[in-house]
């Protein structure tokens, strides 16, 4: 935890409401996304019990499964979900753009939307992770079939759950994760993962402080857990004995109607405050404005999502269950890439974000007092515009003369630290170390001897410049599979889907 969403989280428990870690939002979020609210049965592995899920308040299905002991019934209710998240995703991908020439200088395309599945927290995800992974590989012929849709859905949820590991993208995103980006709340990270709890102190009701109710949010009775677990005393006093009473042997038509029906209301009132609490929170974020490098990252889930799209519809094969050590290895490079890029880019859109790179002298702000925006050098045969400008700060300075810096408001310009200096306070000021930092800037101002306009910064103008650079990141060098060391097993065979795959202990 750093030393500002500490002060926060102290400040929410002085202030009795959640504080704001942003200034903007984060994360993209669909004019449509389709929200998901899943239960599993307690006890069985992965066992899914029931799922609202819809693209509105008002749109909700709610799809049952009256016993999830039973296979069968389980690969029927992964065949109506089929039915709900494919025609989503269906109908999301929108039309094809047609982009500049990519690496092979070929014109490429890409689709003009993308699918948003939100759902309640990272242990949703991992539920339908894994219920992708018991989906992807059943057959449609020989023994056991399903119906078609049901392996391309579990395609589908393994892409998204493995792209809701990518730092910024938006393709699943878990609300509580989003929501404790933007608010810090006056309890614990773990305590984070209750969603009615967590929007107890971003939004309390009136009257009530944050405190009181995110202590109502722990009343099963009143707000039942988001899941995908259950309550333990729903689960025995209430479920149990409605299962079984679907499964009571000889009863008559109508009983068994009757059954099925208790069974549903009784689950639709635990599922039902999840689902409003979900668009709550969707509407939350909504309110706060995007950051400048949203849309970016929100483009690249559509690359993704336009290669996997491509890739499923001319027939290429379900994920494998595990990875290569070198396509792991790969994959992991890959992340921690993609995790340095978005830290950069929240710290660039967010000067409360930069805030904490402020304080650990990665960064400082501060206002212009000297500039000369005509100065030249020549230090070759040809002049080069290389502006001078004088920086006051009261930040601790951690960068010493020649480090290279960028300012978030001109990343294409980079800014060499000349000298760093204490100045003296100004008479009556504040009792704190005043620095003056001497900034040669390159890049940027066009490509003649006169700067731009407004591209250097101009005296009182206040600047904020850091180390922080998100400049391309070439990727690691690994070997081809066929040259995988014994160390990591040797070269592995060419994967070919199985009827094994599918075997699963827990499914």
């Amino acid at each position: 935890m750093s030393t500002l969403s500490s002060l926060a989280k102290a400040q929410a428990v002085d202030r009795g409401i959640a504080q704001p870690l942003a200034t903007v939002r984060h994360v993209h979020v669909s004019d449509r996304p389709l929200v998901l609210v899943a239960l599993t049965l307690a006890g069985e592995a992965n066992a899914p019990l029931a799922v609202m899920v819809g693209d509105g308040l008002q749109s909700a299905t709610r799809l049952i499964v009256t016993q999830p002991r039973d296979r069968a019934e389980r690969f029927a209710f992964a065949e109506r979900l089929a039915q709900v998240v494919l025609g989503y995703i269906n109908a999301r991908r929108g039309y094809r753009e047609l982009l500049g020439p990519g690496p092979g200088g070929e014109p490429r395309t890409r689709l003009s939307d993308a699918p948003q599945v939100i759902v309640p927290n990272p242990a949703t995800v991992g539920f339908l992770r894994l219920l992708g992974r018991s989906t992807r590989f059943r057959r449609t012929t020989g023994d056991y079939p399903v119906d078609p849709s049901v392996p391309v859905l579990g395609r589908w949820l393994t892409y998204l759950a493995e792209r809701a590991e990518v730092p910024g993208s938006c393709l699943m995103l878990a609300a509580t994760q989003a929501l404790a980006t933007h608010w810090a709340s006056g309890q614990s990270a773990v305590e984070d993962l209750n969603l009615a709890a967590l929007m107890g102190w971003i939004a309390p009701p009136p009257g009530r402080t944050g405190q009181q109710a995110a202590a109502a949010a722990e009343d099963p009775l009143t707000w039942p857990p988001a899941g995908p677990a259950t309550d333990p005393t729903f689960d025995n006093e209430v479920l149990a004995p409605l299962i079984a009473a679907c499964d009571r042997p000889g009863l008559s038509p109508v009983q068994r109607q009757a059954a099925v029906t208790a069974l549903e209301s009784a689950i639709a009132g635990q599922l039902t405050p999840t689902w409003q609490l979900m668009w709550h929170a969707v509407a939350l974020l909504r309110s706060l404005p995007p950051g400048g490098r949203v849309e970016g990252r929100w483009e690249s889930d559509r690359d993704s999502f336009t290669r996997y799209w491509d890739y499923v519809h001319d027939g290429g094969a379900p994920q494998p269950r595990r990875d290569s050590a070198v396509a792991a290895a790969q994959r992991l490079s890959w992340l921690e890439r993609a995790q340095a890029s978005y830290a950069v880019q929240r710290a660039f859109d967010d000067p409360l974000v930069m805030a904490e790179y402020r304080l650990t002298g990665e960064a400082f702000g501060g206002v212009v007092t000297a500039a000369e925006p005509a100065r030249t050098d020549s230090p070759g045969k040809r002049r080069r515009l290389r502006p001078l400008i004088c920086v006051a700060t009261d930040d601790v300075i951690g960068i010493e003369p020649g480090a290279a810096l960028v300012s978030p408001a001109r990343p294409a310009q980079t800014a060499r630290v000349v000298s760093v200096s204490v100045m003296a306070s100004e008479p009556g000021g504040p009792a704190c170390a005043r620095s003056g930092v001497q900034l040669e800037l390159a890049g940027g101002m066009g490509r003649s001897l006169t700067a731009e306009p407004g591209s250097v910064p101009a005296v009182g103008e206040r600047v904020t410049y850091t180390t922080l650079a998100d400049s391309y990141q070439p990727r690691g060098t690994f070997p081809s599979r066929e040259e995988t060391p014994w160390t990591h097993g040797g070269p592995p065979p060419v994967y070919v889907p199985a009827d094994e795959d599918a075997a699963e202990a827990w499914s």
